[in-house]
């Protein structure tokens, strides 16, 4: 798209020759001789970028200044001056104008300041447009939950995203750890400023102190070059660490420093760099087993756990798997260019009976499989796979003393699993849980339920 350029002098060759330049270049031009004239064209329609004399009659262009850096921020301005008003363009500059010209005009001095200027407001304005979606897509309201548990959650990152406190989101594989992290910083406080992620999963301890604490040249074989860490990029915004239950003994120290003093050296340097970062950290390891075991620092763990965050897995949540199911089906409908509009009830009822030991990221993964191959424009129970299928209820024992209610016999059946999975393992309640696939916290407070020492 063309930019346009509004330039505004009271003389007329001056306008006519800058006309004519920009023009000639594939700008979108137009003129006005006075600040008065200047504005009524601006109301009618925003350029992107004004020139303008200081000295005219009627409004001069300190005044155009002023009013556009009152009623249109967005728009840069050039001043442009001669030798005996410097000064002004000089106090110009000081208020808001991004750059001054000294007559006699310099063609290709102003076109090289015009395209530099346009340019930078065009990346300013589509990474306010990226941002203003970023925004939109972690907005709270877009966050898809129905069940109370659910429900508290969401009030719950609410709150905090408001604050610049440490956070630990605890949560199974696929459960939506990062997702909860992006809506934090999208609607923090910290919001325009850097957000930046790290795997500490996937990385060896050399690596990753490289990657979060940068290194100097020569530091280490194949260090070329200075390299700034993620804490460096993070700067004044949030450094979501995920996975932060896999790094070594040696780097929760190394880390411990940095919670505790906000400083750090990069790697084979001597200068110490401080840094004002938000840490949101994230994990799907039993910390507190961890602890026991002496596998991660409690000291660090007391950094990191200022405000848990406990993600339920989908089937502690199942009210919601039919809701996710039409927001991922609609998702990819888009996507692949699909009008899939129906499920069958029985099809319905498989998907929300499966345990989905993937949680949201496997149900996302089933959607978008089942549209991607889907040519009845419906889903059945055909178009599951096998292990979905197999997800259907048994019939009732027609023995169940059904007077109980309903609540009484699922809650007795699941006390009845809970032992039988006990003696399985020999006792052993981290191990059990494990198999069951229920996160530490929500098993221990079965046990204490139902009563089971």
């Amino acid at each position: 798209m063309k930019s346009k350029v509004l330039i505004v002098d009271d003389e007329i060759d001056s306008l006519e020759l800058m006309q004519e330049l920009f023009e000639s270049k594939g700008y979108i031009s137009d003129t006005a001789t006075n600040g008065v004239e200047a504005i009524n064209k601006i109301k009618l329609q925003e350029p992107d970028i004004v020139l303008t004399d200081i000295r005219m009659p009627e409004m001069d262009g300190m005044q155009l200044l002023n009013f556009l850096i009152k009623d249109h921020p967005n728009i840069p301005v050039i001043m442009i001056t001669a030798h005996g008003t410097v000064e002004a363009a000089v106090e110009a500059m000081r208020i808001g104008a991004k750059d001054y010209i000294l007559k006699p005009i310099r063609l290709d001095e102003i076109l090289a300041k015009v395209e530099r200027i346009t340019q930078l407001n065009s990346l300013i304005k589509e990474n306010e447009y990226l941002l203003n979606r970023l925004q939109q897509t972690y907005d709270f309201t877009n966050m898809i939950g129905k069940t109370d548990k659910v429900q508290e959650l969401f009030k719950l990152v609410k709150d905090v995203a408001a604050t610049n406190t440490t956070v630990l989101i605890r949560g199974e594989s696929g459960t939506g750890k990062e997702l909860i992290a992006n809506a934090i910083h999208y609607n923090s406080t910290r919001v325009k400023r850097p957000f930046v992620k790290v795997n500490c999963g996937v990385l060896a301890e050399s690596l990753l102190e490289s990657e979060l604490f940068g290194h100097v040249r020569g530091a280490f074989t194949g260090a070329i070059k200075d390299k700034i860490g993620r804490f460096e990029l993070a700067n004044g915004g949030t450094l979501f660490l995920d996975e932060i239950g896999d790094i070594s003994l040696n780097m929760q120290l190394k880390l411990l420093r940095v919670l505790q003093e906000g400083e750090f050296e990069r790697v084979g340097g001597t200068e110490t760099l401080k840094v004002d970062v938000r840490i949101i950290a994230a994990t799907n390891k039993d910390l507190e087993r961890a602890m026991d075991e002496g596998k991660f620092r409690q000291d660090l763990y007391y950094r990191l756990n200022v405000i848990p965050i406990e993600v339920p897995p989908l089937r502690e949540r199942k009210d919601d798997i039919k809701y996710l199911i039409y927001y991922f089906m609609e998702k990819f409908n888009k996507i692949y260019g699909k009008n899939i509009s129906e499920i069958d009830p029985k099809a319905m009822t498989l998907m929300e009976n499966y345990q989905y030991p993937g949680n949201i990221r496997e149900l996302e993964n089933l959607i978008e499989r089942i549209v991607v191959l889907d040519k009845r424009g419906s889903i059945k129970t055909p178009n599951l796979p096998a292990y979905i299928r197999a997800a259907e209820p048994e019939e009732v024992d027609e023995d169940v003393d059904l007077e109980k209610g309903l609540s009484y016999l699922v809650e007795n059946y699941e006390r009845k699993i809970i032992i039988n999975a006990l003696e399985k393992n020999g006792f052993n309640k981290f191990q059990t849980a494990r198999q069951l696939q229920m996160n530490r916290s929500t098993f221990l407070s079965k046990l204490k339920k139902y009563g089971i020492q």
